[in-house]
């Protein structure tokens, strides 16, 4: 499903040069749950964006369903997001201006699926996430729990094979922690890969195996308790 190897990201200005990652390599088989843990700035976050397709590595090799997408220019990059990869953030990345519907159906309007189909599509995820009641509101009329639901809602909704997380908990009490991470947790066992970054040890004991970085690199790797 995926695969990186040697896989490099160096930021650059006109005085410093960071190493964010160095000589990174991973597989991750078809349903697998990934836990990526470490440190602030260890470099987490800038591996889910390349694996996500939002930046391109400075060396090494990224292959997503034995294609090479490593150095796809961006608008093949979105292309190839579309229908594969899901995205699930800390900060929900919710347009206020948009009801949970259209949140919701955004992704399906970008791929130009009819409007029938978007509706029913929406509708049923919507159930599934135990929000339907919501549909009508705005972002800033829910709870953080419920501004989660809509951002998996919205991850899932056009069935993606991989859904990336990037501390999909920090912004939620203990409570709706757990409801989330049921959520994902049952996602995975219906077959969807999930890769997340967390700093929870609770959270990362949903996954089947944790990614250990430091400092850019991947320090171990261990199953985890399921």
């Amino acid at each position: 499903m995926i695969k990186i190897e040697n896989l490099s990201k160096v930021f650059r200005t006109e005085e410093v040069e960071t190493v964010a990652l160095n000589g990174v390599s991973l597989e991750v088989n078809e349903g697998e749950f990934i836990a990526v843990m470490g440190p602030s700035g260890c470099g987490k976050s800038t591996l889910l964006n390349i694996l996500g397709l939002l930046d391109n590595p400075s060396a090494g090799t990224y292959h997503l369903a034995e294609r090479e997408v490593g150095y796809l220019k961006e608008r093949y990059r979105t292309q190839a997001r579309k229908g594969n990869i899901g995205f699930v953030f800390q900060n929900f990345n919710l347009i206020e201006e948009m009801s949970v519907f259209e949140n919701i159906e955004l992704p399906l309007t970008y791929m130009k699926i009819a409007r029938a189909e978007r509706r029913q599509r929406v509708d049923e995820t919507l159930k599934r996430m135990s929000i339907g009641h919501r549909a009508g509101h705005f972002p800033n009329q829910l709870s953080g729990g419920q501004q989660q639901r809509v951002a998996i809602a919205r991850a899932v909704v056009a069935n993606p094979k991989i859904i990336l997380a990037d501390e999909p908990t920090g912004n939620l009490d203990s409570k709706n922690g757990r409801e989330v991470m049921n959520l994902l947790s049952e996602l995975n066992r219906e077959g969807t890969t999930i890769v997340m970054v967390t700093h929870s040890q609770h959270d990362a004991s949903f996954s089947h195996r944790i990614v250990n970085l430091f400092d850019g690199q991947i320090v171990a790797e261990v199953q985890s308790r399921m």
